[in-house]
């Protein structure tokens, strides 16, 4: 990304660049057994996590989520700058405490109109785990689509390959 991230918020959530301070908490929140279900083959590995949470902060790419006025989470940003392909990814955690509050879609709506808006995306993409029903319902109640499978696209904590569902959001199909 080539920009400095801005502070986005509404009445409840606060999205702000990530800083490096936050890499502890962040870590801490992805060995979280609810939250490491989803995220990759090294959810009790703290220093790797952390090392990646650091270098976000460093890059501006992902935003921290405030949640009265507490770290709740991390959501990454992604740019495809191409002309012809321009459009912008979205990745996103969230204390597993406070699920089911809004606060994700929240936080990813905040994002999105910040892409479309501010940074001139006409598409977002998120990639949830095909078997992740709780996150495809959220990102649908934003206006995702599903656009298809990705067979065999990441690797669990079991060691074994999971699909994942490609989702997208036209600008003017955010709800």
């Amino acid at each position: 990304m080539n920009c400095e991230l801005p502070t986005l918020r509404d009445e409840r959530v606060v999205l702000r660049p990530l800083r490096g301070a936050d890499a502890d908490r962040l870590a801490a929140l992805v060995g979280d057994p609810q939250v490491a279900r989803w995220w990759g083959s090294r959810p009790d590995d703290f220093d790797h996590h952390r090392a990646g949470f650091e270098s976000d902060a460093a890059g501006s790419e992902a935003f921290a989520i405030e949640v009265d006025g507490g770290l709740a989470g991390w959501l990454g940003v992604y740019e495809e700058e191409e002309p012809d392909y321009h459009h912008a990814g979205l990745d996103i955690f969230l204390d597993p405490a406070l699920h089911g509050a809004g606060h994700g879609s929240r936080a990813l709506r905040l994002a999105a109109r910040w892409l479309t808006r501010e940074r001139g995306h006409h598409r977002l993409i998120i990639d949830p785990a095909a078997a992740n029903e709780r996150a495809i319902a959220v990102y649908a109640s934003l206006g995702f689509r599903p656009v298809g499978i990705m067979r065999s696209y990441e690797r669990g904590r079991d060691g074994e390959w999971h699909d994942a569902l490609l989702m997208d959001l036209l600008a003017d199909e955010l709800r």
